[in-house]
Formats: structure tokens, sequence, C-alpha cells
């Protein structure tokens, strides 16, 4: 009996690492006796179904092929028998693309924005996450586009989003495998929020009880549909808003108001995202009965339509009360029936004639009647009509052998519209035949020439028949065609006994040769009217004629017609007996959905929803007994281009793809503009455009991801916009060898080694860089031999010669093979290196605001490797948790996590080595709001009613400059500061409107870029006169002086050379023959000489005047000459001034 036993390998013991996609065996020896069951499980129950399992009694073995991100973690083995159980796992980690990050939710909508946060994948496929991918799908779309492809945070703010629609959104995290799974936002995120508030109110109508008032929409909708509005007023005198309506509509009534009440009145919209900022009516409103004269409000006062049709007349008026309307016709009160009526509204009157006619034509009073006055206008009404026929008879003016001028009148109704032109036709008396001899008169006179001699010609103009002047009452519901035979005088009814509809008709199965009569009757629901007789008779004859047709020349150009309307070809045509009809399309086949109508006069072709490929020639052919004739009609449909053809591949390079085509073989009935071409990568679904304004047939399409697979299409634009897309059938690989590395750099020399480091290719040639060849050539030597093979960009050569001199070169590798080598610019002579240390930084100065994180690099050089030292404003830098220096080989770091205002100053850095040191420094200014001024604060001059404060500028600027000071004023009375002034440029303000008497504080604030500083506060101060009662010495004096001369003289006081002006302390008062000055409260400075100046046209004179203050002694001067002797000191004083 032995109990079981696990031996697991020591690659087992470590985390199994393996990349997606491969095989994973997990081959374990075991022991015990009896042979041991085998069980394998994972960590958290996941299945093992994939997975191949084999045991015997010494070894167990896993096997799971393809794995994928899925397959990591820990993978347990028990093995049991009677004599106990052992367990052990192996920790196995796939490298694979991530996960799907977990917990994707919309943090903030806006009308053009959405928020997204999300958390890490929990499979990060065993690299560290590089960065995340965020893409958006519009919900009409089935493709992603790309928002930001270089996401480094778990959040990100998706703007330029069209508002009012709905997206998805999904996120994929991505490491150095390639990018992983998709989180997806379950639902569509609507891009909207509440409203902008609704444009203008206009208060429609007011009465003692209710106001109509009426908006417009909101400018925006907040991306979602207006549900409706809220409307709210508020009383005069009250603050309460109340809510008065909510309607869907842009208009409201607000009733129950209380007659000569105020009311003011707002409107807010409402969507599914909330309410809106109210609209307010910008005046208010009073409850009360308006009285308004009436006043029409027409556009235009004429107005047609064509005969037959209904018109309505719709006339706008104000008016309060409500006027009463009247109509008349031509100065007669019209009569009102079913056909013809008025009606009115409180806004409108609106007059209805219904298959308007000739007789309906005429001027139309319109005349409005209230308490307040009156209103007429004048209506103007036009039917549109074939005109009446030309005012007969028809006069012969001139006759000879072969031609007859005639002439006629216009027509008495012209149908609203001048008469075009005339047609003229004549038949030869001997057959019923009539041919058109002009149908584009313009005149009332016409020679018709080329007649034959001898023969009879009539004259005429066709017309059908017309309505009945008089319905009787009742709408005509149809008329009743007879036919007489002369040869046996009997009437019979050729149309159904109800009647027909139209006013014209064909009558058939008539006898050939023989001779008839024609009569109509109309029919309304009182029964049949009289008949109208058709003049003369009619002899019925049967003529063989060949076919013919008559191709308008509309159809004798090109025919036009836009993509998806209806293609439609009437042509008459004519023949005995009715010729057979053939309708053809050159080229290709007419479309079955064309529907083909013929009759004996008319054949039409119609064919809806035309496209691109319903251009092309149309043919028709006729025959009969009597020959043959053929016509066809060019149709160009205006679409947009078929696509271009024939599509190849010219060039491919590591970048770039060249594409050439041809033109389409349809252009669409326009010029081609241009071409769009568009490009998509084999894994993504959704084409991206390169270029939308190509006016070649060729396009070399760059920027392309090397060692991608791409598809490409080409799209046509003519006017009509972009045609169908000619795409390439497989996908296109970008890639070939790669560049040579980058610039090459020596690191380090020894007496035997050289380090090497170099850029990586500019370009990979579209596949992965496998390894980099180094190849090295000693001097004297043609042989370039391989001295390594890495898979960085750096590279260590040893066994050098010392004193020998080498060159270097380097080449990439991919799977396309070598690059070109890229060579080190100057030999190399293995010996060891002694360099002078050097510092340089980059900056002088680094700007930083408080409370983030610096980091100053400071390249250095120097061989051996120099020390380095920091110092600060002459001190030894103090490294701490929060301040610390990194030293790596060429740089020196100086690292600063929440910086705050101390950090600030000058830093020393020193390198030294062997062979000398060097200095250099840097300056860190830190950005903060500054401290706060510097006090205290003093009282320049002070009156009864202002103040002038002083104070100096903060010690700490902030790193920049002080913009402004903001000071403050406080009644010491009161709590409650108030703002002075918050744009004080300098040091020094002026408080003025201060109160006589009242005790004040003053605060001032220094203000930066970065914000305020906090507050200096002042000692209290009263708004005073800085004086109180004098006396002695501060006794008042008085100066006075007689003054004469002729002029009166104009008296001046000087001190100095500075004229006296009156203020509080000082008061001239000089009259006639005087001049006296008062000084208030004396002091000593007062003292001195004035002088009195009194000057006219005469001359001037001055007279001085000694003025003595008397006052305790100033301080003695000249301390500070002592001497020192026996612990006493001997002082030598100077008498006061």
């Amino acid at each position: 009996m032995l109990p079981p036993e696990i031996e697991l390998d020591a690659e087992l013991r470590k985390v199994v690492t393996i990349r997606a996609c491969c095989t994973l065996r997990l081959f374990v020896p075991i022991k015990g006796r009896p042979a041991p069951e085998v069980k394998w499980t994972r960590e958290h129950g996941e299945s093992l179904d994939r997975a191949s399992i084999e045991s015997t009694s010494s070894y167990t073995l896993l096997i799971v092929e393809n794995v994928n991100r899925f397959d990591s973690g820990k993978y347990i083995l028990t093995i049991e028998n009677s004599s106990g159980s052992k367990s052990a796992f192996v920790n196995v980690r796939v490298l694979d693309t991530p996960g799907a990050p977990q917990d994707l939710k919309i943090k903030e909508v806006t009308k053009s924005s959405v928020t997204l946060t999300w958390e890490p994948p929990l499979i990060d496929g065993g690299s560290k996450i590089k960065n995340y991918i965020v893409e958006k799908r519009e919900s009409t779309r089935k493709a992603y586009s790309t928002v930001n492809a270089n996401c480094h945070k778990t959040t990100w703010k998706v703007d330029s989003l069209q508002e009012g629609c709905n997206y998805y959104f999904r996120v994929l995290a991505e490491n150095e495998y390639g990018i992983g799974l998709p989180v997806e936002t379950s639902e569509s995120v609507k891009v909207s929020e509440r409203p902008l508030p609704p444009g203008k109110i206009t208060l429609l109508d007011v009465t003692r009880n209710s106001v109509s008032l009426s908006w417009e929409k909101p400018e925006h909708d907040g991306g979602s549909r207006i549900l409706g509005y809220i409307v709210e007023m508020q009383s005069k005198g009250s603050e309460k808003w109340s809510t008065c309506a909510t309607v869907k509509v842009t208009e409201a009534t607000i009733t129950g108001l209380i007659q000569g009440e105020e009311y003011t009145f707002r409107v807010s919209a409402q969507n599914e995202k909330g309410i809106s900022d109210p609209r307010q009516l910008g005046i208010p409103v009073i409850a009360k009965d308006l009285v308004i004269p009436p006043a029409f409000k027409l556009l235009f006062t004429t107005f047609s339509v064509l005969a037959g049709e209904d018109l309505k007349v719709d006339v706008p008026f104000v008016g309060r009360p409500k006027p009463a309307v009247f109509w008349h016709k031509d100065n007669v009160a019209l009569k009102q029936t079913t056909r013809v009526n008025a009606e009115s509204s409180e806004n409108n009157t609106v007059l209805t004639i219904k298959e308007a006619c000739r007789e309906d034509v005429g001027n139309y009073l319109v005349k409005l009647t209230n308490s307040a006055g009156e209103a007429t206008e004048t209506l103007n009404i036009v039917v549109l009509d074939k005109p009446g026929p030309p005012t007969g008879p028809v006069k012969v003016d001139e006759v000879t052998a072969d031609s007859i001028t005639i002439s006629w009148e216009p027509p008495k109704y012209d149908g609203g519209s001048s008469i075009n032109n005339y047609i003229v036709e004549k038949r030869d008396t001997s057959t019923t035949t009539w041919q058109i001899v002009s149908a584009t008169v313009a005149r009332t006179t016409i020679k018709a020439s080329r007649l034959k001699t001898g023969c009879e010609y009539q004259s005429s103009v066709f017309l059908s028949w017309g309505k009945p002047i008089y319905d009787g009452g009742s709408e005509i519901q149809g008329y009743i065609v007879e036919k007489c035979d002369v040869s046996d005088g009997q009437w019979a009814i050729c149309t159904p006994p109800t009647g027909i509809k139209n006013t014209h008709m064909e009558v058939e199965k008539l006898v050939e040769k023989h001779e008839y009569k024609f009569r109509i009757c109309a029919v309304n629901k009182a029964g049949v009217g009289e008949h109208a007789d058709v003049p003369g008779s009619v002899i019925v004859e049967e003529k063989m004629e060949a076919p013919d047709l008559d191709l308008d020349m509309e159809l004798r150009k090109i025919v036009n017609v836009r993509a998806g309307g209806s293609l439609r070809l009437f042509v008459p045509i004519r023949g005995r007996p009715t010729p057979e009809v053939k309708w053809g399309k050159m080229d290709g086949e007419i479309r079955e959905a064309a529907i083909i109508d013929t009759t004996s006069s008319f054949t039409s072709l119609v064919l809806d929803n035309v496209n691109r490929f319903d251009t092309g020639k149309y043919t028709l052919t006729l025959e009969n007994s009597s020959g043959t004739k053929s016509a066809f009609v060019s149709v160009r449909v205006l679409d947009t281009p078929s696509a271009p053809v024939n599509l190849k591949i010219r060039e491919i390079t590591k970048d770039s793809v060249s594409l050439s085509w041809e033109p389409p073989l349809l252009d669409g009935g326009a010029k081609i503009k241009n071409y769009i071409i568009e490009k998509r990568e084999a894994t993504r679904k959704a084409y991206a455009a390169v270029v939308t304004n190509c006016h070649k047939t060729s396009w070399k399409v760059d920027q392309l991801q090397e060692g991608c697979y791409y598809f490409f299409r080409i799209s046509a634009e003519n006017e009509y916009g972009i045609g169908l897309p000619a795409e390439t059938s497989d996908p296109v690989k970008v890639a070939e060898v790669p560049q040579p590395p980058g610039k090459i750099t020596v690191d380090d020399v020894t007496r035997n080694s050289i380090s090497l480091s170099w850029a990586k290719p500019e370009h990979d040639g579209g596949s992965k860089i496998i390894q980099y060849i180094v190849e090295m050539q000693a001097k004297g030597s043609e042989k370039w031999s391989e001295c390594a093979r890495v898979k960085t960009l750096e590279a260590v050569i040893t066994n050098l010669t010392q004193g020998e001199e080498y060159l270097f070169r380097v080449m990439a590798v991919n799977e396309k093979g070598k690059s070109d080598p890229k060579a080190l610019a100057v030999p190399i002579v293995a010996k060891d290196l002694v360099i002078e240390p050097d510092v340089r930084p980059a900056f002088h100065s680094y700007s930083i605001q408080v409370g983030q994180d610096l980091k100053v690099e400071v390249p250095i050089a120097g061989r051996p490797k120099p020390t380095v030292t920091w110092v600060k404003d002459g001190q030894p830098l103090r490294q701490t948790t929060r301040v610390n220096v990194s030293d790596l080989t060429d740089l020196t770091i100086l690292n600063i996590k929440e910086t705050s205002k101390e950090d600030s100053g000058t830093y020393e850095i020193t390198v030294a080595n062997v062979v000398g040191q060097k200095s250099a420094s840097v300056e860190i200014i830190t950005l903060d709001k500054p401290d706060p001024p510097v006090g205290p604060v003093k009282f320049d001059e002070i009156s009864a009613e202002s103040i002038t404060l002083s104070w100096n500028p903060p010690v700490y600027t902030g790193g920049c400059q002080i913009t402004n000071y903001v000071v403050h004023k406080r009644d010491t009375t009161t709590t409650v500061w108030e703002t002075v002034s918050a744009t004080v440029a300098r040091t020094t303000l002026k408080v003025t409107k201060l109160k006589t008497g009242s005790e004040y504080q003053f605060r001032i604030f220094a203000e930066n870029r970065y914000g305020q500083s906090f507050a200096l506060e002042s000692v209290p101060v009263v708004a005073q006169y800085p004086y109180k009662e004098p006396g002695p010495p501060g006794t008042p004096f008085v100066t006075t002086a007689d003054v004469h001369g002729k002029p009166l003289p104009t008296i001046k006081w000087y001190k100095g050379d500075k004229e006296l002006e009156e203020t509080a302390r000082y008061e001239i008062k000089n009259t006639d023959f005087s001049a006296l000055i008062i000084v208030k409260d004396a002091i000593r400075v007062d003292g001195g000489q004035y002088i009195l100046e009194a000057s006219n046209v005469a001359g001037t004179k001055t007279v001085p005047v000694n003025v003595k203050v008397l006052d305790r002694p100033g301080p003695p001067e000249g301390f500070g000459n002592y001497q020192h002797h026996k612990g006493f000191y001997d002082c030598l004083l100077e008498p006061a001034r």
C-alpha cells in the first residue's frame, strides 16, 4: 500500500504562460498503490468539456487545444486511493487580448454628448491594459465608428453627437496582443436634454373673463419631442405662479379671470427629459372687453380659379365686438345657393364657390360693421377657362385662284387669360376631313394659300359643348347624346339612359355613306332638359389611311425624368383600319412593370419608379394594311451613376495602395462630377472615406496601417447623388520588408566592449520586427561579420581588441526579410572613456500650480558616472516621501508630489567626478492665489465723507502678477461687508460717500489669475475731520490788510510759491477794500512768510507777512554720537530746530 504522490515539474510550479490559440499540455507524474483515481477541476468550477484528459497509474495529462483568455486560472489536480488523497494546482495564464470591460454606465447625457464610465476587464489577457477603444453606433445603422482609439482612462465624454438621435456605445480594451471583447450598452441612448424656453408669446385676444395666447416653438426641443406646454399665471400683488392650462399646441385660452384684474402669464415647454425655463409675456394683461373698429387683413384682392374647380376665398379681419358681414356681387347683394355661399366666424369670412364657371367672374364687395365703425373691401374673382368661340361671322376679305384671306373678331370671353393663338382649319366640301391651315395664328386674320382652284372650302374653329347656363337649381348629373339617320328620320340614344359625365363623346357603330344629325340634352335630379342641336348633318365615309403618329415637340428632344419619378410617353396616332402598336427598347428590354395603353387615336407607355437602367431609346412601330410607321423617343433618367468598371490594384507599398478604374457605363443623365474612394479594414464592417472629391480615374490611398488587410470601393457622383459602388473582391495586405533601423547611438565604450542602441525603423514593412542583426567591420578589412542578434533596441558587443578601430551597422528583420543596413556614422576605437561632467537643464524655470505633481528631468553627462547634489536656496535639499531625487545614467530627476508654495525657490544641481565638476540652477515657481496684502492699512487722508487707504503688496504674489485688489467696507454697527471696488489696480484707494461720524472697518483682498487671497483688515476709523476744538498752541490766527486801487484790484494770497485756496483749514474773506485770511488749528508748519498780491490794469503790489506759530519744541537732533566707558555712555546732542 502506497499513499498518493504528485510530482509537479519545476515549470508547473511557476505560472504557465501560453499564447492564445495554442495548445495547453499539463503532464504530471503521479504515484500510489493501488493506482489512485485522478480528478481535474477548475478553481471556480468552470467547465472542462473542451479538455482532453488522459490518466495512467504513473501520470496524468490534461490537453486543451486552441486556448483563449477564459482558459486562464488555477487547474486543480486531486488523486485519491484507499491510502489517502493528495492535491496540487497549476496556474495558467493565457496571453490573449483582454476580456470585455465591466460595468459600462451612462454617467451624463446632454443635447450633443454622452459621458461613459466603465471598470477594467476582469481578464487582462496576461498583459497590462494599454488603452481603451470607444465606439458609437446610431441605432439606425449596423456598423460602429471609432470615437477614440487611444483612451487611457475609464471614462470618456463622447461629443459632437446628433441631437435627438439614438446611439449605442461600446468599449474595448487593448493590450500588447490586440483588441479584446467589447462591452456594449444594452439599450440605445437618446441624445437629448430638457428643451429651451418657448419663443415669443403673442396676446391674441382679451375679454372680461378670458385671455387667448399663442407662442412660438422653442429654438431647440432638447433633442426629444415636445410633449406639451404648461401655461402659468400670476395675479397682481401675488408672488405665487399657478398652472392655468396644459396644452399640446402652441396656443391656449385661459378662462375664469376676474374682470378688471391684472395678470401676468408665462409658458414652459415639456419633453421626456423635463420642463424648460419659462418664457414670460412681456406686459401684464387686464381682463376687460376690447373695442376694435373692423379692419381687413388681406394679403391680396384678386383670386383666380380653373373652370370646374372649387374656390375658397378666405377674408381675415379684426373687430370687437364681432362685426356683421355683408357680401355683394356687381353692386347687388350676393344670392347664396348650395353652389355659392359665404360663412363667417370671429375673425374671418369665407366665400365658397363650387365648380366655378364664367358666370362667377366679377367684383365682390365685402362690408364689415360693428358698434365701433365699418370697413369695406372689393375683391376681383377670375375664372380660368378655355375661351369662348371667336365672334363671327367669318369675313372673306380677299379671294384668288389659290388663296383666301379671312378675318374674325376675338371671343367675348377670354377665359381669364390673354388669347395665345387661333387655330384655323379647312375642309374640301366634298370630304368630311378637316385639315389644319395653321395652329399658331397670332392675329384675327389669315391668308390661306395653296388652295385647289375651283374647290370649295369651309373654315371654322372647333369647340366641344359647354355646361348649361342654368342648372335648374340642381347639380348636372350627365349628358344624353342622340343621333338621327336622315334616311329614316328616327332619333336614337347613343349614351346610356343616365347619360355621360364628359362634355365630349365619340359616336360609334354608324352606317357608312349615311347622313346623320345629332343633339345633346343635360340631365339633373329633376329630369332631362331641352336638347341642343348640332348644326348641319354629317355623312359617314370610311377611308383607308396609312398609319401615322404625331410626336410632340417635347418627345422629339431627349425626355429627361428624375429617378423615382414616372415616365409617361403619350403619342397621338391615326390610321384606318386602326393600326397595330408595338413598343420596344434598343439595347435591352422594357421592364415588365411598364403599362402600355392603346386606342384608335393614341398610345401611351407609363413606367413608374424609373431608375438609371431605364435610360435608352424607346421605339414605337405602327402597322396596318395600308403601311407601316416607326419613330423613337430618347429617354434619359436623371439618377445617380452606375458602378465604375474595371477596378484594379496598380501598386502596393508599405503604407499605400494605388487604385485605377474606368467611368461607369451609365452616368445617370448628368456629367460625373467626381469619385468617392473608401477603405475598410478586413476586421471591420464599416467603410471610411479616403477622398470625396477625386476628379481622376486613379488614386493613391496612403496612410494605411502596415500589415493590415483592406477592402476598397469606388463610387461615382453626379449632381443627383452618389451612385453604386465598385468593390475589390479580395482584401489587399499592406506589407513589405522593413525600413532600416533609426539613428544608432554609442551608449558606452570600454577597452574591450561597446554598447550600442538604435531607434526602431520608421516602418516595419507591415509585419512585426522579429529581431535585429548587428554586424561589425575591423579597420583595414572589407568583410562584415555578424556579432549579435537581439530582439531589443540595444546590444553590447564584447571581446574587442583594445585600441582597435571598428565600424558597426544594424539591420531589422521581419517575416518578409532583412532591411537595408543602418551604419554608425563614425568608426569607434575600443578604449576607456574619461568625460568631464556636464549638466544642462532643458529650462531655466518651471511653473506648477499648487496641489499638482511636478517632475523635473535634468540631463547629465560624464565618465565615470558623476555624483549629483541638489541644493535649495543655499541649503542641501532635504528629501522626503513628497520631495525626492532619483538618478539615472544620464538623468537626474526631481519629483515633488502635491506641490505647495514652500517648494518655490532656486534649486542648484552640482555634478562631479574625478575630472571635475559643474553646476546649473533652475527656478521653480509655484502658482497659487496670493498671500494677503501686507499691513497695517494706512489712512492717508480722512474727511467727513471720505477716507484714503493705502497698503503694501503681498509678500507672495502666487507666482504671477497681481491683477487687482478688492476692497470691502463695514459699518462697525453691522456685520455686513459691502464691496467698495473689485477692480483696484494700485495699493491705494479713496473711499467716498461715507456717513459723517460713522465708524468703519475696511478689508483688502489681493487677486491674481488663480484666485483671491485672504483679507487684510484695518483698525476701525471714524469718518470725520481729524481735528477738534482749537486750543493753545493750536489757536487760529487771522491776517488782515487794507487794500486800495482803481479799478478794484484782484487779491491773491501766497505761501512760498504756492497760491493758497480755500480748504477746511484755510478761510479767505476778501472785500473791495480789505484782504483777510483765517488759518484754523494752526500748527508749526503753518509758520513762515505769507505774501499778499493785489493787481489791476495799473499794476501789481505785493506785501510780505511773517507768521510765527508757538508750539512745544521738536525732538533733539544728532543722537548717535556717543562713547562707552565703565558701563556708561556719553552722548552728544544738538539743539532742536
